[in-house]
């Protein structure tokens, strides 16, 4: 295991890297496979050297019951597998910043059981900044035999989440924007909320520079929310992407009972039989 400076204050330093320690990485020998999440067209015109594209955008799974969610992490476990990925190796994620892009492949990384994933901090955007070698290079990653499994509690189907609801140590956390929320911008059938949902927005997990605020920062702020260390917390967003996001700060301070909703509110706003909220009504 890889060891990793700690200047935020982090309880799981592990599961973010700086650039400087990257650097220092690659090439080396144990060097991680680097994923680099952003769009195609931003990889083409340069990427950390070695990296190997994978664009999951767009991936998403509007229905959490059995039979398609199985579907649904045999691709994504697929697609991994196909740039190389694998147990024995490292992998580093990233996207142009501390982003979504890259927080739902950790996420998905560390779900399916990888032992050492980590993100960069700050993404391309903080390597392009610093004057860190880029490259135009193109990577043929040569696919692994991985066969995925399956982590018990770091995901949510809306059965899981349903079965939570009025449940005192189970904290449920709306990531999306505060007129998701509240549901005047609506993006499913329905607008709303989850009943009972506390609302910190992704975003807040990020500083000006687009790297993630410090220990001290984030957990005086979701503890300020009621997300507390003890609570089982269940994040969820439209398609769980800014809830991967959030998943991923609070497992940087410590958290150990996170769960990712990946059908967020695109399949919870669409079932008539799952209830919903509207804040700031009674």
């Amino acid at each position: 295991m890889t060891t990793h400076d700690n200047p935020k204050g982090y309880t799981n330093p592990h599961l973010l890297t700086g650039t400087k320690a990257l650097a220092r990485r690659i090439g080396s020998p144990g060097s991680p496979t680097l994923l680099d999440l952003r769009p195609a067209e931003q990889f083409a015109v340069g990427h950390l050297p070695g990296a190997v594209h994978l664009d999951l955008f767009g991936l998403s799974l509007i229905d959490t019951s059995p039979a398609p969610l199985a579907a649904f992490l045999w691709m994504i476990g697929h697609l991994l597998a196909s740039r190389g990925v694998e147990p024995a190796r490292p992998v580093v994620v990233y996207d142009d910043q501390s982003g979504i892009r890259a927080a739902r492949a950790f996420w998905f990384l560390e779900y399916f059981g990888h032992p050492e994933v980590c993100l960069l901090d700050g993404g391309f955007g903080a390597w392009q900044r610093e004057g860190r070698r880029v490259s135009l290079d193109v990577v043929t990653p040569q696919a692994s035999r991985w066969q995925v499994g399956g982590v018990e509690g770091r995901l949510a189907t809306w059965r899981d989440l349903r079965d939570r609801l009025d449940t005192p140590d189970v904290a449920i956390l709306d990531t999306r924007t505060e007129g998701e929320y509240q549901g005047t911008t609506v993006r499913a059938r329905r607008g709303g909320a989850v009943p009972g949902a506390v609302h910190v927005e992704w975003t807040r997990n990020l500083d000006e520079t687009g790297a993630f605020k410090s220990g001290e920062q984030l957990q005086e702020m979701y503890a300020a929310a009621g997300i507390t260390r003890e609570k089982e917390v269940v994040s969820y967003c439209q398609g769980g992407y800014r809830a991967a996001h959030s998943y991923f700060a609070l497992r940087l301070i410590g958290y150990r009972r996170v769960r990712n909703y990946i059908g967020s509110w695109k399949e919870w706003g669409d079932r008539d039989d799952l209830p919903i909220e509207i804040v700031g009504t009674v």
